[in-house]
């Protein structure tokens, strides 16, 4: 038997999934949320579903926000399921249904005045945000607010009008103050080094194009707390609806699969309040920026490290990536040998038994993550997860052949064709641009590692342009698998 998910069939899923201990009524809206995807739905809702099943803190229900085209068919699914999400964690030996409900509302595009109205309403105190590691407006060459992209442009023109989750908020909190209301808090959780700061700076330099008085205002007033988030959260297909479905009984139009472990380390940060999330588990410490570097280094520079070997021999899930012997050799040497030496240390933390439990996390069979969604979106995520790693050992005068080996696979498998001669899929807001590149660089390297809005000073590095050639001159010759086995063997390069 199968059951409909909905606030008015949850008595009958109780004996296949955990069910929330508080009631809807009882909650009011305290967080607007924009990028309802499916990391939000496996982290901070959780948490906050947590929380409230103690009981605590119910004036914190999350109203999900989004200003993209396909944000409408979110709200129109989980609408449907009055914002329930069935979250399923899964770990080697065990897996676990749980329905969370601390969503009351998604408001998306074009109903951008009911955003501007939500955001002005004094109950919400914190305006959080996951949306992309490219969603921020930052040039990736200089890290800098890019104030020529022209969807800040149309903002900055018409600002009273935004279609920018930025532009949102500086229109919702300028009608805040003319109402005489405080600032909410604004907390970036995405994978950003300094995100609270990267959000400050995109947020000033929107209102600074239109308004700069107002633009200083936010700089003086309006708090926003660095984080690191992590929790591998693969997307959603008929895999997992199905396998809802099937294992758990339940009809779950948009369910979110998502490993068991799960961390936030966050600043305290919150002039209006906060939850309790520390009751949940959530670590507030006074500087996330070494929890946030070594996230971002060891386990999503992992994460791009294995994507493009993986899809370049037609491997589609991770763990089976992970299973490769050479791609997994590929990585403990990486990591050994060149990232965690760049790693600042952690409090109360051992670097090496960090990576042996990213490795684990990696290898689990049962999240069925993608090697398609760890490709995705490289133009933005290379700058942020690999390339900080092989700057700072050029600056300590180290070697980069497994750093360079990275970029140039990445080279490789934007030419379009794995060594199986498979036709590769792109997710790339710069995928025609890097394409182009790519097959340029057959006769020219430079062509590739030369875009310096992505490779920045490393690209014009001679130590780094010598690896990276000999590098890719190997996956065009040998192939991928020669290529990894010589890298692990110390016969890549002279």
């Amino acid at each position: 038997m199968t059951t409909k998910l909905s606030l008015a069939t949850l008595d009958d899923i109780g004996g296949r999934a955990s069910l929330p201990a508080y009631r809807r009524e009882e909650i009011r809206p305290g967080i607007l949320h924009f990028g309802v995807g499916n990391f939000h739905r496996a982290h901070m809702a959780v948490y906050l579903h947590e929380l409230f099943n103690q009981g605590r803190d119910l004036d914190w229900g999350i109203i999900g926000a989004g200003v993209m085209p396909s944000d409408q068919r979110m709200r129109d699914t989980l609408k449907a399921q009055d914002f329930l999400t069935t979250v399923v964690e899964q770990d080697t030996t065990r897996s676990a249904a749980t329905v969370t409900g601390p969503m009351l509302d998604v408001i998306t595009a074009p109903d951008f005045h009911r955003i501007i109205e939500t955001l002005a309403d004094p109950l919400i105190r914190i305006v959080s945000m996951t949306i992309t590691e490219g969603g921020y407006f930052i040039d990736p060459a200089t890290g800098k607010f890019d104030p020529q992209h022209p969807a800040i442009v149309a903002d900055a023109q018409t600002p009273d009008t935004p279609k920018t989750v930025f532009g949102l908020i500086i229109a919702g909190l300028k009608a805040r103050r003319d109402a005489g209301h405080p600032p909410f808090t604004v907390m970036c959780c995405d994978n950003i080094p300094g995100n609270g700061e990267v959000t400050e700076a995109t947020l000033c330099g929107l209102a600074n194009l239109s308004d700069p008085d107002f633009a200083h205002w936010i700089h003086e007033n309006v708090a926003f707390p660095n984080s690191m988030v992590d929790r591998i959260t693969p997307a959603t297909g008929q895999r997992e609806i199905d396998l809802t479905r099937d294992v758990y009984g339940i009809e779950d139009g948009w369910p979110v699969f998502c490993e068991e472990f799960k961390q936030w380390v966050l600043e305290d940060k919150f002039p209006l309040g906060r939850p309790a999330l520390e009751q949940v588990g959530v670590t507030f410490v006074p500087d996330v920026a070494p929890y946030e570097l070594m996230k971002l280094r060891i386990l999503n520079g992992g994460h791009a490290a294995i994507a493009y070997p993986a899809a370049l021999l037609d491997i589609h899930f991770v763990h089976e990536a992970m299973e490769h012997p050479l791609i997994r050799a590929f990585l403990a040497k990486l990591e050994h040998e060149e990232i965690i030496p760049v790693v600042p240390p952690v409090p109360n933390t051992s670097l090496q038994d960090y990576f042996t439990l990213i490795e684990n996390r990696f290898s689990n069979p049962k999240i069925g993550d993608t090697i398609p969604r760890l490709a995705q979106d490289g133009s933005n995520r290379q700058p942020k997860f690999i390339l900080p790693s092989t700057a700072d050992r050029l600056t300590q005068g180290s070697d980069v052949r497994g750093l360079a080996l990275v970029s140039a696979l990445w080279c490789r498998y934007f030419e379009g064709k794995s060594d199986g001669g498979r036709t590769i899929i792109f997710n790339d807001p710069s995928a025609e641009r890097l394409h182009a590149a790519a097959l340029a660089s057959r006769s020219d390297p430079m062509a590739f590692i030369g875009l310096s809005d992505i490779f920045g000073s490393v690209g014009a590095d001679a130590r780094f342009q010598k690896r990276f050639n000999e590098a890719i001159d190997s996956l065009r010759s040998q192939g991928t698998a020669i290529t990894l086995q010589r890298y692990i063997d110390g016969t890549l390069s002279s």
